[in-house]
């Protein structure tokens, strides 16, 4: 893991700090893209919003939610698969 220090700027009437150019590279975001942001103890996450595509119909509403599911409860065997 890198670590940089930055320094907290005026941008308008609020705060805010620049992320260097491998860390946005990192996380795959560019300007106009939204990230979430989480205070956890006294380290902040950011994480990049996940783009909603429109499903087909007949495709449920919660179709990646069980896709994940089901890859993580077979990960061993997709990733022999995968490892061939």
């Amino acid at each position: 893991m890198t670590v940089t220090e930055r320094r907290i700027t005026q941008i308008g009437n609020s705060l805010g700090l620049t992320l260097p150019h491998e860390t946005l590279k990192a996380l795959n975001v560019k300007k106009g893209d939204r990230v979430q942001i989480k205070l956890v103890g006294n380290q902040v996450i950011i994480k990049k919003v996940p783009q909603m595509i429109e499903l087909p119909d007949g495709i449920p509403n919660d179709f990646f939610t069980l896709l994940e599911e089901e890859m993580e409860a077979h990960h061993k065997a997709l990733k022999g698969l995968v490892d061939r």
